[in-house]
């Protein structure tokens, strides 16, 4: 794994030099745009609005348009003279409950690794941290943009988690949130019986992405010139529900039928993330099936 990031985390007058490092990874498929006659690659070509004409690579800059028209360029070394205390550290400012933060707030998690000579005081700062229930608040530059960030124990590590500006969350205030919708105690009760039968223990690798699995198979297929057949559209649910005891009660009786199936379910294997636990990823599954048919 390799570091996007090295600098210090302060708080107070304790400074501990770290390294920053991915905690996720988004798993996607990609694709090609391709000329539907030959399909030959579609590249695209950076022009200039004025003429039309490719422009290189080495003749591109960073401009701010800051009136209609009139621009301000900005280099690497502009980039470089802005002088902010969180540009080289993560200057940790509070410490405040995580119960108080809303979870919209947080968006990307880095873990953190202590560098030579900080051992002890990372280890400090996860030991009193593990158990408040309280984050350090902070903030820090990477890719030349000041995020929000938090710093929170994880398990064995600290991990610094990017957060979101309070200018940057919207308020829903034109939503309807359902208020006005009469709900009686019968409905309550029922509700949360049904929210209890399905209540289960976090086990995040049973989760899987069955869309992505599913394309990949089709593209497996397609592959190897296989006819498809295709799959009829799933009947449209009602949004009118009348009679919303009748549903709740229909929900528990369909749940208590799944019960024994999800019990006699063999516990998921440990999977790295890819939906298979042999550390390779589906993508590389197919192309080793592919070969094996065309040998």
């Amino acid at each position: 794994m390799r570091a996007i990031w090295k600098g210090s985390i302060s708080f107070g007058l304790v400074y501990i030099p770290i390294a920053v490092y991915p905690a996720t990874r988004e798993e996607k498929i990609s694709f090609r745009q391709l000329r539907k006659t030959d399909l030959s690659p579609i590249k695209y070509k950076k022009v200039a609005e004025a003429d039309a004409k490719e422009v290189p690579a080495a003749e591109i800059v960073k401009g701010y348009e800051y009136e209609r028209g009139h621009f301000v360029i900005m280099n690497e070394e502009d980039f470089a003279k802005v002088k902010i205390e969180s540009t080289h550290s993560i200057d940790i400012t509070d410490f405040v409950d995580i119960g108080q933060v809303d979870p919209k707030f947080f968006y990307k998690p880095y873990f953190l690794e202590p560098q030579k000579g900080g051992e002890k005081a990372y280890s400090l700062l996860h030991k009193a941290l593990s158990g408040t229930g309280k984050i350090g608040i902070a903030k820090v530059v990477i890719s030349n943009k000041e995020h929000l960030a938090s710093v929170k124990p994880d398990g064995l590590f600290l991990v610094l988690e990017l957060m979101h500006f309070a200018t940057e969350i919207l308020k829903p205030d034109e939503l309807n949130n359902g208020a006005n919708g009469a709900i009686n105690d019968r409905e309550l009760k029922m509700a949360q019986t049904l929210i209890e039968s399905m209540s289960a223990p976090w086990e995040p690798e049973k989760y899987k992405d069955e869309y992505r699995d599913a394309v990949l198979e089709l593209i497996e297929q397609k592959a190897q010139n296989k006819e498809i057949a295709g799959k009829a559209p799933a009947a449209p649910r009602s949004t009118n529900v009348v009679d919303l005891v009748k549903v709740l009660q229909e929900s528990l009786a369909r749940n208590q039928s799944l019960k024994p199936k999800r019990a006699s379910t063999k516990p998921a294997r440990a999977t790295n993330g890819n939906g298979n636990g042999n550390g390779r990823s589906t993508a590389t599954l197919v192309k080793q099936k592919r070969q094996r048919v065309a040998a």
